[in-house]
């Protein structure tokens, strides 16, 4: 299914007009900071790892791609994995580090688990996850979406991979926010 070359086009500018800037609009750095708290707090609890990526476009090897050679949720989902291999999310001990990733020039978001959490969450789980932060998302609401995505990941991280008595989690993937 290709879609027509004026939504190409117009998709074409959009992330092109959108640079690294644009992520540090919509995730100021006060902002970035508090999420950073939230997420180490988070961690505290479990012995999970908990990363959040917010890139504003598409490099252009990905939007040639979209709605050519596959249609865009599937394009948008090759991005997230791979920030989740560039950013070794998939490197934790227990194999239970989870990206929520945000693409702002589509207004979407991606979660992605690795193979210890996957084995407890089924997929539908995490696509309501994504669902509730894209809600948000599209009014651009991104500090409660992404603090409610947050408190969801660590509730699942919590029940799952709890800590014990006197465990601390060793803190293996950094807690800020990566803008892209």
């Amino acid at each position: 299914m290709r879609e027509s070359l004026l939504s190409f086009w117009a998709r074409w500018w959009r992330h092109r007009w959108m640079d690294e800037r644009a992520a540090e609009r919509a995730v100021p750095p006060a902002m970035a900071e508090q999420l950073q708290a939230r997420v180490s707090a988070s961690e505290a609890r479990h012995s999970g790892e908990i990363v959040l990526c917010v890139e504003a476009a598409l490099p252009n090897s990905y939007l040639w791609r979209a709605g050519r050679e596959a249609p865009l949720p599937v394009v948008i989902r090759e991005r997230a994995l791979s920030w989740f291999g560039k950013l070794r999310v998939w490197d934790t001990e227990h194999n239970n580090g989870v990206l929520i990733y945000m693409l702002l020039a589509e207004r979407r978001v991606e979660i992605v688990a690795d193979r210890g959490i996957s084995r407890h969450v089924p997929d539908a789980h995490w696509q309501a996850v994504v669902q509730h932060l894209g809600e948000h998302l599209q009014i651009g609401d991104f500090d409660s979406g992404l603090t409610q995505a947050l408190q969801e990941v660590s509730a699942l991280l919590v029940q799952h991979f709890p800590l014990q008595p006197g465990e601390a989690n060793p803190d293996e993937l950094c807690n800020r926010v990566i803008w892209a």
